[in-house]
């Protein structure tokens, strides 16, 4: 960390949405100490950075991260840092590593090993694995949520049922742990085994328990045809809580539903004019992207991996699974139909055979009808599989991120798979300051910053981040609005971003003219309230 370093002639914005002014900032301790006019900081001692032509933000807040393994791997994940994200909200979707107990623990170690790579599983309880976590050191600031899949499966394994009152206190318990341990809310996804077999009282149950100020983070039931359903079941848990409700992702995937985001702000507005706190997020892309076991509906996906797979291999089953694939029937979200057998593209799979390729081509390329190709793929990797799913239009993407509340999220999938992951993983941030901002104008450029950095902020309990001021967190992002730009696509989805001259974590700069100086800068960080 540099003591005392001067940023001299930089286009300040400073996290607010007010316009960029001119000035030199002063950094020492890890915090900005002055911000003022060019020349008005005193003479001194002082290392200096030139920012002449630049414009110097707060640290980008990716509010969806998957990276929740990041501090295990031996190589850095350099994804994000390099688009200057310096903090990243993890455990979305319901996924995060703890709660572990042992006799369920094969139960949440099957359902990880779908998305993350090898993990170490040393941990039992939420703080054992933020003490695992803490003992590796970070890249990126570390905000964790706790999901609602690893405390269900802690109390219930992979079971369908409700849970009785001695597993749903169990679970309220191991969420209390979290909590105290330095959880920054609960998060769910209800598209996702086992989180798909709760009611939603089960919810409203264990979002009562948090802190007042942490939110209900939640990846909802459905985004295709059940989206306003979804939204009103996360209206609902938040006004039977108590507690803000985040929407993750907000989308309207499939084709038959494109068209409907107004609908679903509409909705949204409406309960915050009700008195509800419910805020969301959007990643800047078409395409979403998940484990490919997603695909199946909800009975076939009870009992866990060992389940599945029986089912893949018997024929009654597979009849009735290639009927449902065929149909929207409003029960759950089927991808297949949404997107088709051409939009379905492999991004990972364990053998990395079937990487790039949709279940279309792959059929084709195995001679086989596409239905049979995605069974062959499941059974093969043994259900480690992730998927691109070209499913949403761009008129939808750009009506939500023209919303007030509209937060930004890279959605990445966990780092350390390899393959061919969404390039949201390398370029959303940078894409939205490129092609939403300045080629396309949705987003004023303060405006774009501040939906990354200060609203983020707020709306998760990030401390003393989101904003260039006195007494803040020196996370700094330094660009040059003109050349900034995304360069990952769907065939080279790992390319660096543009534009990014250097990024600093905690007053220490960690990429220098785009590139990652080898430390990891980051801290694991504690709610604010």
């Amino acid at each position: 960390m540099t003591e005392h370093l001067v940023i001299r002639d930089a286009e300040v914005l400073d996290g607010t949405g007010s316009p960029a002014r001119r000035a030199d900032v002063l950094v020492s301790g890890g915090v900005v100490v002055a911000v003022e006019d060019p020349g008005r900081l005193p003479a001194g001692e002082h290392d200096s950075i030139d920012a002449r032509g630049l414009t110097v933000a707060p640290g980008f807040i990716d509010v969806h991260s998957h990276a929740d393994n990041a501090p295990f791997l031996d190589e850095d994940d350099t994804s994000k840092i390099l688009q200057g994200v310096t903090t990243e909200v993890v455990g979305n979707c319901g996924f995060s590593l703890a709660p572990r107990l042992a006799a369920t623990g094969p139960d949440l170690e099957a359902l990880a090993t779908r998305i993350f790579p090898e993990l170490p599983w040393a941990w039992s309880g939420f703080g054992e694995l933020l003490a695992a976590t803490d003992a590796r050191g970070y890249v990126t600031n570390y905000a964790p949520l706790v999901g609602h899949h690893a405390l269900r499966v802690a109390a219930m394994g992979m079971s369908g049922g409700a849970p009785d009152d001695e597993q749903l206190a169990l679970m309220g318990d191991l969420l209390d742990e979290a909590m105290d341990a330095g959880a920054f809310g609960l998060s769910s996804g209800l598209i996702y085994p086992p989180g798909q077999f709760a009611r939603t009282q089960e919810i409203v149950e264990l979002a009562r328990r948090l802190p007042a100020a942490r939110p209900y983070v939640t990846h909802m039931r459905g985004e295709g045809s059940q989206l306003l359903d979804s939204i009103a079941e996360a209206v609902a848990i938040g006004e039977g809580s108590g507690r803000r409700v985040h929407i993750s992702h907000l989308k309207t995937a499939g084709r038959s539903n494109w068209g409907r985001m107004g609908a679903a702000l509409d909705v949204l507005d409406e309960a915050r004019t009700r008195g509800l706190d419910v805020r969301h997020d959007i990643y800047p892309y078409t395409a979403g992207s998940t484990m490919l076991t997603a695909s199946l509906p909800p009975w076939f996906q009870e009992g866990g991996a060992a389940s599945v797979l029986r089912r893949l291999v018997d024929p009654a089953d597979l009849d009735r699974l290639r009927e449902q694939l065929g149909k929207d029937d409003g029960t759950w979200e089927n991808h297949i139909y949404g997107a088709g057998w051409d939009g379905i593209v492999v991004a990972s799979s364990a053998s990395h055979e079937f990487d790039g390729r949709s279940l279309a081509r792959i059929a084709g390329d195995c001679g086989t009808e596409p239905f049979d190709a995605l069974v062959r793929v499941l059974l093969q990797e043994e259900l480690k599989v992730s998927m691109i799913v070209h499913s949403m239009h761009e008129d939808d993407l750009a009506r939500a991120l023209g919303h007030e509340l509209t937060m930004v999220g890279s959605d990445g999938l966990p780092p350390g798979v390899g393959g061919k992951p969404h390039p949201r993983m390398y370029g959303t941030f940078p894409r939205i300051l490129a092609r939403y901002s300045r080629e396309l104008g949705i987003l004023d450029l303060p405006e774009a910053v501040r939906r990354m950095t200060s609203l983020a902020a707020e709306s998760f309990g990030v401390p003393d981040r989101g904003v260039i001021a006195p007494g803040k967190a020196a996370d700094l992002v330094a660009f040059d609005p003109a050349t900034v730009r995304d360069r990952a696509d769907y065939t080279e989805p790992t390319r660096e971003p543009e534009g990014i001259s250097w990024v600093m974590v905690n007053g220490e700069l960690v990429v220098r003219d785009g590139r990652y100086l080898g430390r990891r800068g980051g801290r694991r960080l504690v709610p604010a309230a």
